[in-house]
């Protein structure tokens, strides 16, 4: 399991948009090459994210699904990357004040072979991707901040 957090410069509805806008996770999404598709209904329940991981000619196409969304609040994903397995993937979203919000990410293998390969190293550096995961969202919902 990895948990990170971070204040960001921007209220939960600008951030929750980010999250909301399937299009957008090649941006921010670390390991993301291209996002292949989006559900019209996403990020509703149920609805699908179809994406590309990894570099070419090694990418991998699969799938993730949004398993609990609370506009502005909480968006949770089965993100899948067979043959590797899937996670789980929890996006908590706190107001703070001056219009800032914390959010809290938790990723959990949850199948796979990923599963049962978690060690000290590979728990560092997927920490590592998501601290800098949270500074790509960071970056887009403070820009689209300004934006409007």
């Amino acid at each position: 399991m990895a948990i990170v957090e971070k204040v960001i410069d921007a209220p939960p509805q600008q951030v929750f948009a980010v999250l909301a806008d399937g299009w957008t996770y090649s941006d921010w999404v670390v390991g993301t090459s291209h996002v292949r598709g989006v559900d019209d209904s996403w990020p509703q329940v149920g609805s699908r994210l179809h994406h590309r991981v990894g570099p070419w000619p090694f990418s991998l196409q699969d799938c993730s699904h949004v398993l609990a969304c609370e506009p502005a609040h909480r968006l949770v994903l089965r993100a899948r990357l067979w043959p590797a397995g899937e996670a789980i993937v929890d996006f908590t979203l706190e107001p703070l004040d001056g219009g800032r919000t914390q959010v809290r990410f938790r990723e959990d293998f949850a199948a796979g072979p990923l599963r049962w390969v978690w060690t000290g190293l590979n728990g560092l550096v997927l920490r590592q991707r998501n601290k800098e995961m949270l500074n790509r969202l960071s970056d887009i919902a403070t820009r689209q901040k300004t934006m409007r």
